[in-house]
């Protein structure tokens, strides 16, 4: 079982069960160092490694390995995942796992900021299209 900081179109409850297979709380968090970035041509955003940024997103508690496996094939090879720290509202700091885009892809993040709300009104439909109907990899045992 594992945390997942989730920061970009995964922050919508109803696309995390989808793609990990689980209903699960979250809770706010705050990633510090890294900034979200817009994907050029994308709904989705990237997470890159900044000094001195803030990234605000949700955490999930408790994701089994077969969670995790369905995010790591949904995430594709733009990310990476990482075992990084966030604070929580209460100042509580933990560990969590998050997807951080590649530096080989990095010629993809255009230069403006990734806005959820943006994603709310214009882009989760298109979202949701092209990428929910993607098939899930058989379990490895």
């Amino acid at each position: 079982m594992a945390n997942v900081f989730t920061y970009g179109s995964l922050m919508c409850a109803d696309i995390m069960a989808t793609v990990s297979g689980v209903s699960a709380l979250s809770e706010s968090a705050l990633l510090r160092n890294y900034r979200r970035y817009a994907v050029l041509d994308e709904d989705y955003p990237a997470l890159i490694a900044e000094a001195g940024a803030e990234t605000h997103g949700l955490l999930y508690r408790n994701i089994s390995d077969e969670g995790l496996r369905r995010l790591d094939v949904f995430e594709g090879d733009y990310y990476q995942r990482c075992e990084l720290v966030v604070a929580l509202l209460d100042g509580c700091q933990v560990s969590a796992q998050t997807y951080v885009f590649r530096a080989d892809y990095r010629h993809l993040i255009a230069d403006w900021p990734w806005s959820f709300e943006h994603f709310l009104n214009v882009g989760k439909s298109n979202f949701e299209n092209a990428y929910l109907g993607f098939q899930q990899l058989p379990s490895q045992g």
